[in-house]
């Protein structure tokens, strides 16, 4: 065999190897934050879906949509699984962030308040804790307080982070309330704090978390972005199956009991929180975008969109059955 020979065959013979038996792709992964919008990816990596994809995946916690959207543009992170707000504007704007699948599509949350505030109308004058300026607390927060008859005067907004750092700051005094997702909207309850109920009476679609991505850096590694989905969509199947195991990585991650986390599971599964497929919930996207508008963060003379803020090809073709 010549030298020619050898090397073509080695290159022949690395193309068939599967995905595994290569060396791995490095994926840094940004989280929003530490709640269970995140758990068909920590299953997809517990379970070795990831690895099974040729990937090797990190998880990293930024707490904020900015940073987040920074990291992508920057390349220090190359997927997110955050909110879309800001991917929206940014499109609009004629900016490369895009939304490349769905996840969370209705609301978890529901209103915590320290143990003074016993009702909703008792909100005004609150200061009420956000995750960031241009994300789904910040505006979930004003269609509440508009429904209850509160202007912008008559209550705070205070940026302080994701819903750890959000219950946190409850206990300390720092804030008066939150949006809380399960399970620590329970362990606000059990420690004497109040919950004046679900948001999604207030707010019936909305899309909440979606997974998000330079198209810059995605169009060039499509072949990486459509394993990392079809991970992330094993993931997602396992937790319908398997929810003992599911309810012991979602206890560890997010730091509560087995028993809280399994209880979050069933109401996730009964609210329909999280996507069975990933897909994007077209009606709770409108309505994103809708408050964008009113906002002022997308031209009023815009229309609503999908194509101009998601490339749904990668989640489409993750979907074909090899």
């Amino acid at each position: 065999m010549t030298h020619s020979t050898a090397i073509a065959f080695a290159i022949a013979l690395a193309a068939m190897l599967p995905p595994a038996a290569r060396a791995a792709d490095v994926l840094h992964v940004a989280n929003v934050s530490r709640t269970l919008f995140s758990l068909p990816l920590w299953v997809a990596q517990r379970q070795g879906f990831m690895k099974d994809e040729g990937l090797d995946t990190t998880s990293h916690i930024l707490d904020n949509a900015e940073k987040i959207n920074a990291a992508l543009r920057s390349g220090e992170m190359q997927i997110a699984m955050g909110t879309p707000e800001a991917v929206v504007i940014d499109a609009y704007r004629g900016g490369t962030l895009r939304i490349i699948a769905g996840n969370t599509g209705r609301l978890p949350h529901f209103i915590i308040t320290k143990p003074e505030i016993k009702t909703l109308a008792q909100l005004r004058g609150a200061n009420i804790g956000i995750l960031s300026e241009k994300e789904g607390s910040t505006y979930v927060v004003q269609d509440i307080a508009k429904a209850i008859g509160l202007t912008p005067a008559d209550y705070r907004m205070t940026v302080v982070g994701g819903a750890p750092t959000r219950w946190r700051l409850l206990k300390e005094g720092k804030i008066d309330a939150g949006l809380q997702p399960f399970p620590l909207s329970y362990e606000a309850e059990a420690a004497g704090f109040n919950n004046l109920g679900s948001v999604i009476p207030f707010v019936p679609d909305w899309q909440f978390t979606t997974v998000n991505a330079d198209q810059k850096w995605a169009e060039k590694n499509r072949d990486v972005v459509v394993r990392f989905l079809r991970a992330l969509q094993r993931g997602r199947d396992f937790m319908n199956t398997n929810r003992a195991e599911v309810a012991k990585i979602a206890a560890e991650q997010l730091r509560t009991t087995v028993e809280l986390a399994n209880r979050a599971l069933g109401d996730m599964e009964k609210l329909a929180i999280l996507d069975p497929q990933l897909g994007i919930n077209e009606k709770g996207m409108a309505k994103v975008f809708d408050t964008l508008q009113k906002s002022g963060d997308i031209a009023a003379d815009r229309k609503f969109d999908l194509t101009t803020f998601t490339d749904l090809s990668y989640w489409r073709q993750s979907r074909d059955r090899k």
